[in-house]
């Protein structure tokens, strides 16, 4: 990476942002400008993750970086979520943003479509922790060595047990995995929330609410104390 480049991340406000974000800090070459997170506007909550706005402010926080919010009206198309990303992307080349990191790991499709939709922005994309399918086992023990903390906040019902929502992430929740799911959870099967770890300053203490299923989701509120 050369000293010109200013990188946006694509925060989700799970482990995988969390350890592309880490990974990004290790680099003297480049400037990370700031956090850009969609967020469902009727619920002011993560999309997917299903995280509360105020706890991604405080995890912004204690990163030390500004938080980029994408507000995404509900229901939302592909072809709405297409033009809040080019309104974004303008944004980032009026800052001038030069990369866009994103915390994929295997899935080609999702990184191609990355590719595309950053085609002649003048913004490149960059995937630093990308690690092929056979590399997340290695990925997941290599955050929990670094003391990487999240805790699960989705399950997709058709690939995991709702028992797993709320749980820690870490060698329990690993051992305890199907075989048949990804170790972190690329294919959808759950998603997270990152409370501390390498890359911010201090931990942050929640404590879990209520659980709620939809449309084969289920999810549970993580509320900062």
């Amino acid at each position: 990476m050369s000293a010109s480049q200013r990188v946006l991340v694509s925060w989700s406000s799970g482990k995988d942002s969390a350890w592309m974000l880490h990974v990004l800090q290790q680099s003297a070459d480049i400037e990370l400008v700031g956090l850009v997170t969609t967020f469902n506007s009727a619920v002011d909550r993560v999309a997917m993750h299903a995280v509360r706005r105020e706890l991604v402010d405080l995890q912004a926080a204690a990163i030390g970086l500004p938080l980029w919010p994408v507000p995404l009206p509900w229901p939302c198309s592909n072809e709405i979520y297409e033009v809040c990303m080019r309104q974004l992307i303008e944004q980032a080349v009026d800052s001038g943003v030069t990369h866009f990191a994103f915390g994929d790991l295997f899935l080609e499709e999702i990184r191609d479509y990355r590719i595309r939709q950053l085609a002649g922005t003048g913004i490149e994309p960059l995937f630093p922790i990308w690690c092929g399918e056979q590399g997340t086992a290695a990925l997941a023990q290599e955050m929990l060595a670094a003391g990487l903390q999240a805790t699960l906040t989705c399950v997709d019902s058709q690939q995991l047990s709702p028992e797993f929502v709320g749980r820690a992430f870490d060698e329990s929740l690993l051992a305890d995995l199907p075989a048949s799911v990804d170790p972190c959870g690329e294919r959808g099967e759950f998603h997270t929330v990152c409370l501390a770890g390498p890359h911010q300053q201090a931990t942050i203490p929640v404590m879990l609410g209520e659980q709620i299923e939809r449309n084969g989701f289920v999810s549970i509120d993580v509320i900062p104390e």
